[in-house]
């Protein structure tokens, strides 16, 4: 698998989790805590679309406050592009999240860590679209 494949695997995976998280139909909700987090580099940082930075430790806190939170919430995404080098990766995409009718999009800026198995989130910016 070459690293374009690898970053939008990731990116599509993590997509399809945290649908399931919000949703809350996991089989086993530790598992799926786990497979979620283990995408993320130990350092990953991120700008949410409200502009605040968010870490690894305030986003591994905040998963569990909202386990099928939102058992009605699809999670989309499309137009992933993707650049890179040996070890880095730029990918931008559009994510779309329809709860009850109600519709949000972000366009998303995120770098990744790429090593032989897979790529691993390091930083993400999020906009309101």
């Amino acid at each position: 698998m070459n690293n374009t494949e690898k970053i939008t695997r990731e990116i599509t995976e993590f997509h399809k989790n945290i649908e399931k998280w919000f949703q809350g139909k996991a089989e086993n909700q530790e598992a799926l805590y786990q497979q979620i987090l283990s995408g993320f580099s130990p350092e990953f940082t991120m700008i949410n679309g409200n502009g605040n930075p968010v870490t690894l430790s305030l986003f591994s806190d905040w998963l569990p406050t909202v386990f099928g939170k939102f058992p009605e919430r699809i999670v989309q995404v499309e137009n992933i592009e993707v650049h890179h080098s040996d070890h880095h990766g730029l990918a931008t995409y559009i994510e779309t999240q329809t709860t009850e009718g109600i519709t949000n999009k972000r366009k998303s800026s995120a770098v990744f860590l790429v090593n032989e198995e897979k790529a691993l989130w390091f930083h993400l910016i999020e906009n309101w679209i």
